[in-house]
């Protein structure tokens, strides 16, 4: 009987000790999370839409949308005239040989046959004789080819000016095989194609803070979980420490609470230190400088409100991706018909006027049909096709990889949803059989490795817990960016029916 009342007194001081809290222990964990009290309060919606605002890849999209509207806008005139005005400023020197030979032979005929003409004219009226007209003609016909011969074959001219001249041209196509309408189409398709770009940037944002959003909670749950086991370790040792003051247990018995002690302080320094990353993770995703207290927790809702298939054959109209790399074919063909223009003539009207003291002008119209520039166009129109081909074929792929990480995602989805209903159990389960080793070790039918597995399974199953709800987090975060709705996220945090990890 006497050894029997000191078995109960020793187990009534140790589960005495287990009862109060070592507030040495305490205090310091409490100065730990005192940062954390005073920190600024964000909501997962909030950091959302202060990234989606202010991070620096939404405002280098929103440059990039810019540039390409700019772009679209630049084109939109591309087929109406153009109009130059033109200024020449050129000075000039010319020098060449005029053949003089066809105007002294001409001059010469021309001479002689007036002579000659007036000769006869004055023979008529005066009745004058043959033989007295006949020489002079011959006279005076050899005089002009010997005062003509004296004019040189060739004259040598020289012509040098200073010359500015201004002009106005004006050029219009007419036809040009559809490079004009295609221009602008594509411009139009690039400008649309960097909105949809812009969005999916939003949706990878989204995921990325969702992603070091409730990895901090995360890792406050693991930290937590570790502090209280941690506190329960240490009760376990001080106790084990005055009751083998006391002689009730041995040394080895009390070492065993040391080791547990001691590898529960390691679990809660190592969660400390991945807290501390996650959070300036966070920070520096945010570009806050203080760390903010997250007021949304891990979560998990009890119901699916899709059905699988409902995913699969909505996404097409709904993923930024499809959309993306649709307009990417569509691009593709428009470059099939610009390489097609480019084998086309063209037809295009033009006009000048000076603006100098002459005041000249010309209009017409022009055609142009290139014959050859060392550039095969059929083999360009070719590579064209086989582009557009290939990203056919690029979207179908996408689309493949696309359902294959639905179904993934979604058979997560509801394992992780399926492992929170078991993990509740067990946790109650758990905290049941702690109270039982706890009352065995007591009544010293118990050891003090029972106890400290039975401790140990209870902090695990808080973790697991903890894990569970992140990975139902990223899972369906993983579904909706796949799915093209991720916008829709922060809509399953407050839904009813939903287990929160506090």
């Amino acid at each position: 009987m006497l050894i029997k009342s000191h078995h109960l007194k020793k187990q009534k001081v140790f589960f005495s000790a287990l009862q109060k809290p070592h507030y040495s222990c305490g205090l310091i964990l409490l100065c730990l999370a005192a940062p954390l009290s005073h920190a600024e309060n964000i909501s997962y919606a909030q950091a959302e839409q202060f990234l989606l605002e202010n991070s620096y890849t939404t405002q280098t999209n929103n440059a990039l949308n810019q540039a390409s509207k700019l772009q679209a806008e630049a084109v939109k005139n591309i087929g109406l005239p153009r109009v130059d005005l033109n200024v020449r400023a050129y000075k000039f020197h010319t020098e060449t040989d005029i053949p003089l030979n066809s105007v002294k032979n001409n001059l010469e005929h021309t001479l002689s046959q007036g002579v000659n003409d007036r000769v006869d004219q004055w023979q008529t009226e005066q009745n004058i004789p043959s033989d007295i007209t006949d020489p002079l003609k011959q006279g005076l016909t050899q005089g002009i080819h010997s005062g003509i011969g004296l004019i040189p074959d060739t004259a040598n001219v020289v012509l040098e000016d200073e010359v500015i001249r201004p002009t106005v041209s004006v050029m219009m196509p007419l036809y040009t095989g559809g490079l004009t309408t295609t221009t602008k189409h594509i411009a139009n398709l690039k400008a649309e194609r960097s909105q949809v770009d812009a969005k999916q940037q939003q949706d990878m944002q989204r995921f990325e803070i969702i992603q070091a959003y409730f990895n901090v909670q995360l890792q406050q749950q693991l930290l937590q979980a570790s502090q209280t086991n941690l506190l329960a370790m240490q009760n376990h040792y001080d106790n084990a420490l005055k009751i083998e003051k006391q002689g009730f247990i041995s040394k080895g018995q009390r070492m065993q609470f040391e080791v547990a002690r001691n590898n529960a302080e390691r679990t809660q320094q190592s969660n400390l230190s991945n807290l501390h990353s996650a959070q300036f993770q966070l920070k520096n995703l945010l570009n806050k400088q203080n760390i903010e207290q997250l007021t949304t927790p891990l979560f998990v809702n009890k119901q699916q409100s899709q059905s699988l298939n409902q995913l699969l054959a909505s996404y097409p109209e709904t993923s930024n991706l499809v959309r993306k790399m649709q307009m990417d074919t569509q691009l593709a063909q428009q470059n099939v018909k610009m390489q097609n223009a480019a084998k086309k003539p063209t037809l295009f009207a033009f006009g000048e006027y000076s603006l100098d003291q002459d005041q000249n002008w010309i209009v017409g119209v022009a055609a142009r049909y290139n014959l050859f520039s060392g550039i095969d166009k059929n083999k360009n129109v070719q590579a064209a096709e086989l582009q557009r081909y290939a990203t056919e074929l690029m979207t179908a792929r996408t689309q493949q990889e696309i359902e294959n990480i639905i179904y993934k995602s979604y058979s997560e989805l509801s394992t992780a949803q399926q492992s929170n209903q078991l993990l509740q159990q067990n946790e109650q389960a758990a905290l049941e059989n702690l109270r039982i080793q706890q009352l065995s070790f007591k009544e010293d039918m118990g050891t003090a490795t029972q106890v400290i597995d039975a401790q140990n399974q209870l902090s695990l199953l808080k973790t697991e817990k903890a894990i569970n709800a992140y990975k139902y987090v990223m899972s369906l975060a993983s579904l909706l960016h796949s799915h093209g709705s991720i916008d829709q996220f922060k809509n399953y945090v407050n839904q009813s029916n939903t287990d929160y990890i506090r």
